[in-house]
């Protein structure tokens, strides 16, 4: 009798696991897929490896399953008898990834090929570049510094020439909010490359650094010289990243990457694809903001997400390693350091800024002055930020704050003076009254507690405490 049980209950497991196979994955190679394989085996070995390495293969998901496409797609085109699209977008990976796509549909990463037409992609567009780039859905052309620079990171809009090839200017692209034919936004491609989606390559920084390096986001390097990343590369054998399970404190505790910060699963949080639901601050703009304000200028789903919440979401994945007060303690000194920035600099630098506006060029980047006050908070205020966010004091400081304060006094500063003193000579009553108007804010921003040392003015108290510090360092210093 108990033999008969056990064998009824095996004869149980395997018809189930039968079943679910049927769920999660085709039982066997489709025959299209099959059809694919005969000839790209031999044309592209590469690409057949990788796939034939990837969890793709082991379900039985090949070529066809991914690229087939309608009639009626604006990127179809016949081939060998099936119906096909070169590119494999969102809505493609929606028929088995159904929950990520949402996910990353309201993130901020699909969304970042809205950059096109920006302040940002002026200066690919325009400054650095010119229309010597001639396609065929470009014939007036088009910058190449665009289409081989902020692109190839955001995303371009796919141009589909007739036949359903790729306009060249806008494809090969992979950027992470790439524009398609289909109406969806994003790359899951940028993350998982094709064709192996190895979820270890995923986990990796290296994958992140792709794109988040630089003189303006150089999370990157941030991490490098953070505690995290020393312990991460000198542990990276510890880390188990192609682990199916990869929960931190779990699974492994050597080190965190990026993924396991923004995006994988904790005791307590499943991996989210929406990599703004653990972040408190958005630093990305010239005014740090709360990540639902700008959640809300973009009617994404997180706009109903308070920023508490998201700290919260964070804070799980830090007491993973980390006690409370460790972590409690970090976010007091991250936020000071935001509030810093925030009223020394970027809140008086851009009232400076935009009452300067009549006083200028109105044409973008066409005076020194828009580069200065552009590279303060779009580069050395986002290292600033980034620094403290990710504990990387040398960006914090150096790379950051010192940068700011030295072109914020030596260099945006001068400039606003230079734009004062010549449109009080101005003929034009309108440049005066505004020169007027600048210049007040001026010495309103230097006679403030935060700038006011810079005309000498430091407090009795304040200067009394510098002089006794100074004194005490050389006597501690001296031979």
């Amino acid at each position: 009798m108990r033999r008969k049980q056990v064998l009824m209950l095996v004869g149980i497991c395997a018809l189930a696991s039968s079943a679910m196979g049927q769920i999660f994955a085709p039982a066997e190679m489709s025959n299209k897929s099959k059809e694919c394989l005969e000839c790209h085996q031999k044309l592209n070995p590469g690409l057949y490896q990788q796939w034939g390495s990837s969890k793709h293969y082991r379900g039985n998901v090949g070529c066809y399953e991914c690229h087939q496409a309608n009639q009626d797609d604006v990127d179809a085109f016949k081939h060998e008898g099936s119906t096909i699209a070169i590119l494999v977008t969102p809505k493609d990976c929606a028929r088995c990834h159904s929950k990520e796509v949402e996910e990353f549909a309201g993130s901020h990463h699909s969304k970042a090929g809205r950059i096109l037409g920006s302040l940002d992609n002026v200066l690919a567009e325009v400054v650095e570049g010119n229309k010597g780039m001639h396609t065929q859905a470009f014939s007036q052309g088009v910058s190449a510094a665009a289409v081989n620079g902020c692109w190839q990171c955001h995303g371009s809009e796919v141009k589909v020439l007739p036949g359903g090839k790729l306009d060249p200017a806008t494809y090969p692209n992979s950027g992470i909010g790439r524009l398609n034919p289909d109406g969806t936004e994003g790359s899951c491609n940028a993350c998982h490359t094709r064709h192996d989606f190895s979820v270890a390559q995923a986990r990796h920084p290296d994958t992140c650094g792709k794109c988040h390096l630089g003189p303006d986001h150089p999370q990157k390097e941030i991490y490098e010289e953070s505690k995290h990343g020393i312990q991460f590369f000198s542990k990276e054998d510890e880390m188990n990243l192609d682990n199916e399970k990869w929960i931190v404190g779990e699974d492994y505790w050597a080190a965190p990457t990026c993924a396991t910060c923004h995006m994988s699963a904790t005791k307590d949080q499943a991996v989210t694809h929406d990599i703004g639901m653990r972040i408190s601050w958005n630093n990305r703009p010239a005014i740090s903001v709360r990540p639902e304000v700008s959640d809300a200028k973009m009617d994404l789903p997180g706009q109903n997400v308070p920023w508490q919440v998201r700290r919260d979401n964070m804070k799980d994945v830090c007491i993973s390693c980390h006690q409370n007060q460790w972590v409690d303690n970090f976010y007091v000194q991250y936020d000071a350091l935001i509030e810093l920035y925030n009223t020394k600099f970027a809140i008086p630098g851009k009232a400076l800024y935009d009452l300067a506006g009549p006083l200028k060029s109105p044409v973008p980047f066409a005076n020194k002055i828009d580069f200065t006050w552009f590279e303060l908070w779009h580069h050395e205020g986002r290292r600033a930020r980034h620094g403290a966010s990710m504990m990387a004091p040398d960006y914090t400081h150096w790379h950051g704050t010192y940068e700011i304060a030295r072109n914020f006094y030596s260099e945006y500063i001068p400039e606003l003076r230079e734009l004062v003193e010549k449109g009080l000579h101005s003929d034009d009553a309108e440049k005066v009254e505004a020169a007027k108007a600048l210049d007040a804010k001026i010495e309103e921003v230097l006679n403030s507690d935060n700038h006011k040392w810079f005309l000498g003015k430091m407090d009795d108290d304040e200067a009394s405490q510098r002089k006794r510090a100074a004194e005490e360092f050389k006597a501690r210093y001296k031979d």
